[in-house]
């Protein structure tokens, strides 16, 4: 599993989109009205493309448990859990230590800084942001996380697993060749 989690905002635009028009694009304000946030925590499956998502008004390391735990109860048992996320606090609490101790078949594995790239679940989030949110009008969190949930739903209904297109080579010898 491929977890990471996301504060998204519920925005709307100052005025309304006015819509194509022959020889006219599509118009829209650059500025926003501001209604919230909602933490999405994702886990992607990346052998089916598969995504267990919850959602919580919340960013701290007791929504991030619950996700801990909700992907427990839904990964079958003889499966072990390895999760790659990044450096966050609340990835690293007494709290979140306890759990990881009682619960073994889990694996934390943590990116390096500005490396998100590896993390195949960035890949999602890019998706759920450029053909759902970007262009979405979020009058409250209520909005926003009806639309990110059915958002999972169409995805989930026919899953498509991420394949890299570069061996490991490849893409380390690149990170050479660009001085990185």
């Amino acid at each position: 599993m491929r977890r990471r989690e996301s504060q998204i905002q519920a925005l709307d635009r100052t005025q309304p989109i006015l819509p194509m028009q022959p020889g006219l694009p599509e118009r829209a304000t650059h500025d926003h009205k501001r209604h919230g946030t909602s933490s999405l925590y994702a886990a992607l499956d990346i052998s089916t493309g598969q995504v267990i998502g919850r959602l919580h008004a919340r960013h701290r390391a007791v929504e991030f448990k619950r996700f801990l735990q909700t992907l427990d109860r839904e990964v079958p048992r003889d499966l072990d859990v390895h999760v790659i996320l990044d450096n966050s606090s609340t990835h690293k609490t007494p709290a979140i230590r306890t759990w990881l101790t009682a619960h073994p078949r889990f694996v934390l594995h943590f990116t390096p800084t500005s490396s998100s790239w590896l993390n195949l679940v960035e890949r999602w989030f890019a998706e759920l942001t450029t053909k759902k949110l970007r262009r979405g009008a979020h009058r409250s969190v209520a909005d926003l996380n009806r639309d990110i949930r059915a958002w999972m739903k169409t995805w989930n209904d026919d899953p498509k697993p991420y394949v890299w297109t570069k061996t490991a080579d490849q893409i380390l010898e690149s990170i050479t060749e660009s001085g990185h």
